[in-house]
């Protein structure tokens, strides 16, 4: 296989034009290119010119022929195929356990079931398709149920989510790749096997997550919802089993395992709770806070694509970043288009927001959370979790400002530390009930004016974007987890046995960086461990 970097072409082209320009860049007869395959599509709006970018792979007939004719312009495609490792021997006496269903464990339990290991799979909220009910009655009537949230279930947060599956992880074993292939397999449109940032949204991820969840259980693994881990059992310093506690009638369960994964999501701060309880190594790190902010998606699509745009092209996207004068680094995360702002809270009294699109990202308004970012010296205190203390503290807080509901303020009226009144131009796009506020009265005063600097400088990289009426919603606080659970270079905990895995664990940060990690778990038990038990 040969590969064409940097093909371009205008977004309106044909498929004859994609093909006659791979020709043309080859230097070759059109029957002399036996096939080819897109592997990265990007769009590139600079100079006022929209382009689709292409690297493509093509199959020749009389390849280093090829070679020499094009020196410098084509290359011999170097394509990293993964491979999941031949199984160890020790002996297994017990089913690993992994103990969560978020992209982490999931994949996990996925790789870990076709390779005959059987695992079981313990997740505290609902499948997908009654977590989804759930989740939809809490955003209409208020009831919030803190098993099976926007946090916890089936898919795990990043089922609420945008669905991005971009990821920055380096990656040498090409899992990235294997990743997306599985969620092809079970579902996923084709397109994400090459688009520049692939997304799926809510409604696809349901039947996805679903999908793999169903193919564990028919290699044989084992998926138990309404399953919480309240305990661990910990023996020489090696686990021994773990303490389930049932959700129907709140039946306690002990269970024997010796390999347990823990992908539990950035959210289970009872377990966090736990394990420290426990002495297993954790660690405080840095992570991010700031708030949800929203704008027309029109005013977006206009200063990212241009005036006369194609109305077919996707819901335009956008990453800005400032520093402020003292340091800071503002930035935009997990960016919406056509998005929703999200009542992603999980526990009574305290309140969280995030962003959610469906897979069309048809929705009125862009959404992205403008965050800064925190570390231990901005916790207080020396405690390991003095970080999810922390988010508590802000959560509470927007939990009485909004008085339950999402509390909304337009940026004017941040800026002069005033409550709104009344809203401007842009109409929220919220799941769950909201109440004007003044937001800026959750945050110590140092993060409210980092954020207010670093809005302003990003309208000079998008117009409009520190636009008085732009809506602001918080507070935006479960970026990323608050702590790490260590592990060493086997992946395992102190604790022998115990995996600490994904995002929760500290880790990975997003969906596709879950699933790879979830990967590598799955590979370091397989090494170890022929795939036997009793």
């Amino acid at each position: 296989m040969l590969r064409i970097q940097q093909l371009k072409l205008p977004v309106q082209h044909t498929e004859s034009e994609l093909y006659n320009k791979i020709i043309k860049a080859l230097k070759i007869r059109s029957g002399d290119l036996i096939r080819y395959e897109i592997v990265r599509q990007s769009l590139d709006a600079r100079g006022g010119e929209l382009k689709y970018v292409y690297m493509i792979d093509a199959e020749v007939k009389k390849e280093s022929a090829v070679l020499k004719k094009c020196p410098g312009q084509i290359s011999r495609a170097d394509r990293i195929r993964y491979h999941f490792p031949k199984s160890g021997t020790e002996k297994m006496p017990y089913r690993p356990v992994i103990v969560g269903t978020g992209p982490a464990g999931l994949f996990c339990g996925l790789m870990l079931a076709r390779a005959g290991y059987a695992p079981i799979l313990l997740e505290r909220g609902q499948c997908a398709r009654e977590r989804v009910k759930t989740v939809e009655a809490f955003w209409k009537l208020g009831l919030l149920n803190t098993q099976s949230n926007v946090q916890f279930g089936e898919g795990g947060a990043g089922t609420f989510s945008d669905g991005k599956l971009n990821t920055l992880v380096k990656d040498a074993a090409g899992r990235n790749r294997k990743v997306l292939e599985l969620f092809v397999e079970a579902g996923a449109p084709e397109e994400i096997l090459y688009q520049n940032k692939p997304h799926l949204g809510t409604d696809l991820l349901i039947g996805i997550v679903t999908h793999i969840r169903e193919e564990i259980e028919r290699c044989g693994g084992k998926v138990r919802f309404g399953c919480q881990v309240t305990d661990i059992r910990i023996e020489k310093g090696a686990v021994r089993g773990l303490t389930v506690r049932h959700s129907e009638g709140r039946i306690k369960e002990e269970l024997e395992a010796e390999q347990v994964v823990f992908a539990i999501g950035h959210s289970a701060r009872d377990t966090f709770e736990m394990l420290k309880e426990h002495s297993v190594p954790i660690q405080s790190k840095s992570f991010a806070v700031g708030v949800r902010m929203e704008h027309p998606q029109e005013m977006i699509n206009l200063s990212q694509y241009g005036k006369h745009y194609p109305s077919w092209l996707p819901a335009a996207a956008y990453k800005v970043t400032r520093r402020t004068g003292y340091g800071r680094g503002v930035y935009s995360f997990c960016m919406c288009p056509g998005g929703y702002v999200v009542n992603a809270s999980s526990e009574p009294g305290g309140l969280a927001v995030n962003g959610m699109s469906y897979q069309a990202r048809d929705g009125r308004n862009a959404n992205s959370a403008m965050i800064v970012t925190v570390t231990p010296e901005d916790f207080g205190g020396k405690d390991v979790l003095a970080g999810m203390e922390f988010q508590r503290r802000l959560e509470t807080a927007a939990y009485r400002l909004g008085r339950g509901k999402v509390p909304v303020q337009l940026f004017g009226d941040f800026c002069q530390n005033t409550a709104t009144a009344a809203l401007g131009e842009v109409e929220p796009c919220i799941k769950g009930g909201y109440e004007l506020s003044n937001v800026r009265e959750i945050f110590p005063e140092e993060l409210s004016a980092a954020l207010e600097e670093g809005i302003k400088g990003c309208d000079s990289l998008i117009h409009g974007f520190a636009r008085r009426d732009a809506v602001l919603s918080g507070v935006e606080s479960r970026t990323s987890s608050p702590v790490r659970i260590i592990r060493n270079e086997a992946f395992e905990s102190g604790v022998r046995g115990l995996y600490p895995c994904g995002e929760g664990a500290g880790y990975a940060g997003g969906i596709t960086s879950a699933a790879m990690d979830g990967l590598k778990i799955a590979e370091a038990i397989a090494k170890k461990y022929a795939p036997c038990y009793d």
